[in-house]
């Protein structure tokens, strides 16, 4: 017996679920938790068509939620890896020089170069590339 794509069945799926673009953390969880109640059975062919659906969603929602801009990409990894390392703005000072540098790195307002890069990444112990842009 050959199975065939009911579109009836999958039209009740999508008015139970509603799948819609994400925009929040909020539609995120709740579209992961759908997802994952799916990834735990076997599914009919409608249900894998909303399985796939969703997780298209969730992908995208989270590279664009997730994945810093490239942008402020460098700044965004300083700033994750100072809070990470529970290291201090002060321990930046030390190793790029001076409080007015630090301060405009950290606000975006001037961008980190390959020396400073190659005393970031030896600092925080990680390739000296994730600084630059």
């Amino acid at each position: 017996m050959t199975l065939s794509f009911n579109p009836d069945k999958y039209k009740e799926l999508l008015t139970a679920y509603l799948p819609k673009l994400i925009k929040s953390e909020a539609e995120n969880e709740q579209a992961l938790g759908i997802v994952e109640d799916l990834m735990h059975r076997e599914r009919t062919l409608e249900e894998d068509e909303l399985y796939q659906l969703l997780i298209t969603l969730i992908e995208k929602f989270e590279q664009e939620y997730y994945q810093p801009s490239q942008q402020n990409n460098s700044t965004s990894m300083l700033l994750f890896l100072l809070e990470e390392s529970e290291r201090s703005r002060d321990d930046l000072v030390s190793v790029l020089g001076t409080e007015n540098l630090v301060d405009n790195i950290l606000n975006g307002q001037e961008k980190i170069n390959t020396e400073q890069a190659r005393k970031l990444g030896e600092f925080f112990h990680v390739e000296s590339s994730l600084f630059i842009e």
